[in-house]
């Protein structure tokens, strides 16, 4: 029996990869594979909806749910633990908080969130180091509402890994840039202005509400890897 919808995931993946099911095919009905699996039709379900959007499958209602004929190819963006970004390079990470206020917060960050401009969030800017030295300068806004009581201490453990490990979230949107360093961010990050900087702008939501809105500026030299 398969129960988890990851297990199921991954058999589907299988059958189509063997060709047990041809590009194209109609595949069985949730209830007939729940039945098969011995699990539950929702589990089938998120099983299903999750190869739908990543392309691998075509769900129409009442039509059934079949194999798509041209699967599209998706690069995967997992959000990273800073910290263990930095171990694996084989650096130590440290981090330093430099700003925690609740403060309104500008028009395109309240448009983010779907908020009026001047609505109050929690902004957290920090430094992630790499053997002392600066690594990535994460500006980031929050919505406080996700904050449990007593608040975390983002002295000891940084936002990232803090949101990461604490708070799930189902959707989201990136975008990557080249930018020029400002004079803050030089200061920040001791770079000169005007150096070229990676930038990473992500908002992350769950059950369709915003969680946070951050954005990372890397040193100058920082190379991005993933998968596809």
């Amino acid at each position: 029996m398969l129960q988890g919808w990851e297990e199921i995931r991954a058999e589907v993946v299988r059958r189509i990869e063997a060709r047990d099911w041809t590009p194209g095919a109609l595949i069985p009905t949730e209830e007939a594979l729940a039945q098969e699996f011995g699990c539950a039709r929702a589990t089938v379900h998120r099983a299903l909806r999750d190869l739908a959007q990543a392309g691998l499958l075509e769900r129409r209602r009442k039509a059934g749910t079949r194999v798509a004929l041209h699967p599209a190819r998706q690069a995967r963006f997992d959000i990273p633990v800073t910290r263990l970004e930095v171990e694996a390079r084989g650096q130590t990470h440290g981090f330093h908080l430099l700003d925690q206020r609740e403060m309104p917060a500008p028009p395109p960050v309240a448009s983010a969130f779907g908020l009026e401009a001047g609505a109050v969030l929690l902004r957290l800017r920090g430094l992630h180091l790499a053997d002392g030295r600066p690594f990535l300068y994460e500006d980031r806004w929050l919505d406080p509402a996700v904050l449990p009581e007593p608040r975390p201490d983002f002295r000891r453990i940084s936002p990232n890994e803090w949101l990461v490990g604490h708070v799930p979230w189902t959707t989201g949107d990136i975008a990557f840039s080249a930018v020029n360093a400002t004079a803050e961010e030089a200061a920040i990050l001791g770079c000169e202005r005007g150096a070229a900087l990676f930038v990473t702008e992500r908002t992350t939501r769950a059950e369709g509400r915003p969680v946070t809105s951050v954005r990372l500026a890397h040193a100058p030299g920082y190379r991005l890897q993933t998968v596809i």
